[in-house]
């Protein structure tokens, strides 16, 4: 099951896929909403939408092409309290990140047969104790805080490059979402398309500038797919200037694909217990195979990202915004 968020001048809306329709969901306003009525009720996600889908229809390409008094919000959100959002990620997780990588963080002076670099090595770690027998822990991937849900933006919404940013890279990625139940038990909703954006010039500089990379907006969406198949999982990242493609890819993600298992990857989040807070939802990115950033491809405002995997449903669109350059210093000032 793929659904949605709208808004329009009836306000905001949960509605199920059906191509080529949105049909919607009564009752609830928020995919959030709808995750804890299923949950407070003992039933599956896809159940209670069956159960309040109504026979109204809007139609899904007036919606995507921006016809229709309805907008496309992202797939899931806390409505008026972004702070019970967490927005995280994990990389390293697939061979053409850790190559990326790799060529970012050697110096261009090095020899050609450079000692393998930290990011390399997490890589290689993964690579031999990423993968435990189910019910078992194996070695910890990297993992990185993006912010709280203020930080995520919707389908066709601005990517800024922050006025203090050097740069504004996409990253194609599939991102898990999760909620806490008030046992503190976490419960995967399903999967997303997203796009990541990190600063990586930045971090190019010293990778222990990682951190300080990833705190930048993101996005996800249209569709959070409900249960979906995350073995092997094919796409496509694209990027438009001037309407025409300046640089895409085919990119691959899941099990399959991947250094890391998926249950692997949901320990390591979740293990900690401040992710296992009740009533959070959790937004986590997967990693990444592909980037333009490692071909040399520098955004600019006005750049169009999309982001497409089979199986997750219409492509995920962003424009790039730059701000202006931060010219002041941020002042904190004392308590007396």
């Amino acid at each position: 099951m793929h659904l949605v968020q709208i808004a329009g001048p009836a306000g905001r809306r949960v509605a199920v896929v059906r191509e080529p329709q949105l049909l919607v969901v009564r009752e609830v306003d928020s995919v959030l909403a709808l995750v804890e009525r299923s949950v407070a009720e003992g039933r599956a996600l896809t159940e209670t939408a069956k159960k309040l889908v109504s026979e109204e229809a809007v139609g899904y390409d007036d919606v995507y092409e921006g016809r229709s008094a309805w907008k496309l919000l992202g797939p899931v959100d806390c409505p008026g309290n972004p702070q019970r959002v967490l927005v995280s990620g994990t990389g390293l997780t697939h061979l053409g990140s850790a190559r990326e990588r790799q060529a970012m963080h050697v110096a261009a002076s090095e020899k050609e047969q450079a000692e393998m670099t930290d990011s390399m090595r997490m890589f290689e770690w993964g690579m031999q104790k990423g993968r435990p027998p189910a019910g078992t822990a194996g070695i910890a991937p990297e993992w990185f805080y993006k912010g709280d849900g203020s930080v995520l933006r919707g389908p066709f919404a601005a990517l800024e490059i922050p006025g203090h940013g050097e740069d504004g890279g996409e990253e194609g990625e599939a991102a898990g979402v999760y909620f806490v139940a008030e046992n503190g038990s976490p419960w995967r909703i399903g999967m997303t398309t997203g796009n990541e954006f990190s600063d990586h010039i930045f971090e190019q500089r010293n990778y222990l500038n990682l951190a300080g990379s990833k705190l930048r907006t993101c996005s996800i969406g249209p569709e959070l797919v409900v249960d979906a198949a995350f073995d092997d999982v094919r796409g496509q990242v694209r990027i438009r200037r001037g309407g025409q493609v300046l640089w895409e890819k085919a990119i691959r993600t899941g099990e399959q694909n991947m250094c890391h298992s998926l249950e692997n990857l949901e320990h390591h989040h979740f293990k900690f217990a401040g992710h296992r807070q009740p009533g959070m939802l959790h937004v986590h990115f997967m990693g990444a195979d592909a980037l333009s950033f490692g071909e040399g491809i520098r955004l600019q405002a006005g750049d169009t990202t999309e982001v497409q995997f089979e199986g997750f449903g219409r492509p995920l669109r962003n424009v790039i915004t730059r701000e202006e350059p931060v010219r002041e210093t941020i002042r904190v000032r004392a308590m007396r």
